[in-house]
């Protein structure tokens, strides 16, 4: 396939040989705090995959520095700092948010004098009731479920050091946006955008938002291992739900458990999937790293784009 022959593969024991020598080290408190629920991330992996990682990021920041700083000196205008965005893509369930958590962990070690901050592209998506108004709510995580135009005027803010620059806060405890309240993102030296759409191609529209991006990570994985955690997810999910009636879940953990998982598997086919057959796994060439996962969340495979 042509698009494979725009990435440089690694097997994983080839990967780690760029293992940077600063390594900061990550306690396994540390980890078990920002792995996501049912995802599964040790020590070797820190070493092996996201250190090298890491390492790669530093040399792509460096190099972004760099570049503005030769462009101030082109156009004789003072050099100023633009936040460094990284973009994290993949699948419901492929394990993206541990992914930019860790990251987030790494860099700030790396950086102890930078600001380096995380945020999701859930919280642009449109509030539930404004869902059932355009009747797509059976369609949420697809593109047309999320207000683009919000979060492209954010990553303009941001990109252009616009001040402090805020978004609305989703929770997944209760599947809608939180009214009232937002997340804060300050003047950050490296933000990173966790998604399952961020480097999708919106039709007709003049800006992407990977237009932002100076660094893209695509986490990748076959559906049939991205079906079984999600359905392991979910069982995880009504064990924690049924003692708070607040919770989204909490309706299918008080309620019978095979009825729960035989819509949970009709949510995974009509929609998860469905979302990533045809909007997310398309955009998996768009990335400069392809992190592949194998069965038990293990990152056997990694691509780098050549250019």
């Amino acid at each position: 396939m042509e698009s494979e022959m725009n990435y440089y593969k690694f097997s994983r024991d080839e990967w780690a040989n760029f293992h940077a020598h600063n390594f900061a080290s990550v306690s396994d408190d540390e980890l078990s705090q920002l792995q996501s629920l049912n995802d599964i991330i040790s020590m070797d992996d820190v070493k092996t995959v996201y250190s090298p990682l890491r390492h790669l990021i530093h040399i792509r920041y460096n190099d972004y520095q760099d570049d503005a700083r030769t462009l101030s000196q082109f156009l004789s205008i003072p050099y100023h700092a633009r936040p460094f965005i990284i973009g994290i893509c993949g699948s419901v369930a492929v394990g993206k948010s541990t992914t930019a958590r860790l990251l987030q962990l790494l860099l700030s070690r790396a950086y102890p004098d930078r600001r380096i901050q995380l945020i999701t592209t859930d919280g642009f998506l449109y509030p539930n009731q404004e869902l059932e108004r355009r009747g797509i709510l059976n369609r949420k995580g697809f593109p047309e479920s999320y207000d683009m135009d919000l979060l492209i005027h954010f990553l303009n803010n941001v990109k252009n050091n616009n001040g402090v620059v805020r978004a609305p806060k989703y929770s997944h405890q209760i599947y809608d946006i939180v009214p009232g309240e937002e997340e804060v993102i300050d003047h950050p030296d490296i933000l990173i955008v966790e998604g399952i759409n961020v480097l999708q191609l919106p039709s007709k529209a003049p800006i992407y938002v990977s237009d932002y991006f100076d660094f893209s990570i695509y986490v990748d994985a076959d559906p049939k291992n991205i079906e079984q955690w999600y359905l392991e997810r979910f069982g995880m999910l009504l064990d924690t739900a049924f003692t708070d009636p607040t919770n989204y879940y909490y309706q299918y953990a008080i309620g019978d458990r095979k009825d729960a998982f035989k819509m949970a598997k009709q949510v995974w086919r009509d929609v998860n999937l469905k979302n990533l057959t045809e909007y997310i796994l398309p955009t998996k060439n768009r990335a400069d790293v392809i992190l592949h996962k194998t069965a038990h969340h293990l990152i056997d495979e990694v691509r780098l784009r050549k250019f």
